[in-house]
This record gives structure tokens, sequence and C-alpha cells, in this order.
């Protein structure tokens, strides 16, 4: 008879950075973000984590989070960021993961950008899922709006989105912390293996949103099903500058 798995016991949920990038791999800045996020059925979650990692629970329950913002200056091992090929719209859908040594993080099921060469990049030197699409991102006084229209490998899905930033979140709450204060990815690698890739940023700074008006079917298009209702949490954030350090295994 096999041995049953034990489950990870995940690291507490931390607003600081689990752990130093001493040295960085990657820079960015994330700029304007929108966070929207929905509870999702654990077992349509499981399959699309790749083990050893785990789906990641915040009161038993899993979450997806479509997050939508700009990249600003991709810059590589320390060098200066790029002005033009490393600054572009993205929107991604994620899950929550925790590895079986107890580091939360987040596992990406699509990343639709704007520039081709960081997608292609992106897709042969860490097997992240980016998809090339047609993406513009504005701004008027506190309302904000992002849409999408993928491009290539898979045309078709898209997202129309906007919100209004409300009051700044003092004290985030359990869930919101959860949803945010994510220390690295979880992706599946060559040979069958799973990396772990850890990131560092200062606190987020989050304010309460109110969802305008959402249009989106990449959450389906990511192989998971369609929200049923409106997203139980909305936060915008006006961005951080963000450390990428090596990848390990999982």
């Amino acid at each position: 008879m096999a041995a049953q798995t034990e489950p990870p016991q995940p690291e507490p949920v931390t607003a600081d950075a689990a752990r130093p990038v001493r040295r960085p791999l990657l820079t960015q800045g994330w700029h304007d973000l929108t966070f929207l996020h929905w509870p999702v059925d654990t077992a349509a979650v499981r399959p699309l984590i790749p083990p050893p990692a785990q789906p990641d629970l915040c009161g038993g329950i899993s979450y997806v989070g479509l997050i939508a913002f700009r990249m600003h200056r991709i810059g590589w091992l320390g060098l200066p960021g790029l002005p033009y090929l490393g600054s572009f719209p993205e929107t991604n859908v994620r899950l929550y993961s925790v590895g079986p040594d107890g580091r939360r993080g987040v596992v990406f099921r699509s990343l639709d950008a704007a520039r081709l060469l960081p997608v292609l990049t992106a897709q042969a030197g860490f097997r992240l899922p980016y998809q090339w699409s047609l993406m513009r991102v504005g701004q008027r006084g506190d309302v904000f709006s992002y849409a999408s229209q993928r491009h290539w490998p898979r045309p078709g899905p898209r997202l129309r989105l906007r919100v209004r930033a409300g009051e700044r979140v003092t004290e985030p709450s359990a869930l919101e912390q959860f949803l945010t204060a994510r220390w690295g990815l979880h992706a599946a690698w060559y040979g069958g293996r799973t990396i772990y890739l850890p990131n560092e940023h200062p606190r987020w700074t989050l304010y309460r949103a109110t969802l305008i008006h959402l249009e989106e079917n990449l959450i389906q298009a990511a192989g998971l099903p369609p929200p049923r209702s409106g997203p139980v949490s909305v936060l915008y954030s006006p961005g951080v500058q963000v450390r990428f350090g090596a990848p390990s295994p999982a």
C-alpha cells in the first residue's frame, strides 16, 4: 500500500518578503495593479498545480486571481531596465500554491503581455505560459481601465476592466494579505521538474476598489470554471519595485 503524502505545513503569511534576494536575476516594476479574486473549487485547482506543490488554502478555500497592471523596465542581472522592450501592459491569471518545504507561491495559468520578445523569452527561459496580446492601460482620475485581446499563439480570450480606487487599506485582512503577500512562484520546468522562483519587494500599498465594469474569458481559457458572480476581493495598488532571485527545486 502506497504511503500517504503528508500535506505541506505552509510558512506564515508575512507582509514583508519571506527571504531576501541578495543577487537579483531579474528586476522590474509593477505599476497600477488591480487585483480581482474569486473562490474556486480546490478539486479544479489541484490538477493545475505542478507537483510536488499543492493548492494553498485560506480558511480551507482556494482562490483564483486576475491581476492587470503595467510592467515597467525589466532588467537582467542588475543591469538597467529596458525602457521599451521591458515596459508593457500585462494581465495574469494565477492560483495559490505551497511547496513541500512550506514556501508559499503562485502558479500562473496564463500571462498576457503586449511585447512579443519578452513573451518568447519567458516561454523559452522559464516555461511560463505567456501569450502575446494587444493591450492598453488607462487612467482618468481615480478610475483605471485595462483592455486586452489575445493575439498569439491562440487568439480569442479578452479582458475589459474598469475600477475606481477608494480608501487606503491600513490593516489588510487575513485574506487580503494571503492573496497579495506572495514571495515566489512555482512553475513546471524541463525534465518534469518543478522550480521555485523567489521574489522580494517592499510592502504593498493597497486601496480597496470598486468594480465598475468587467468582461473577461481569461479564467475559463486558463482551464478553470468561469466565475458565476462578482469577485470577493477588489484591490488597487500604485505598485512596487521587484527583485527575482535564481530558481531552485520546489
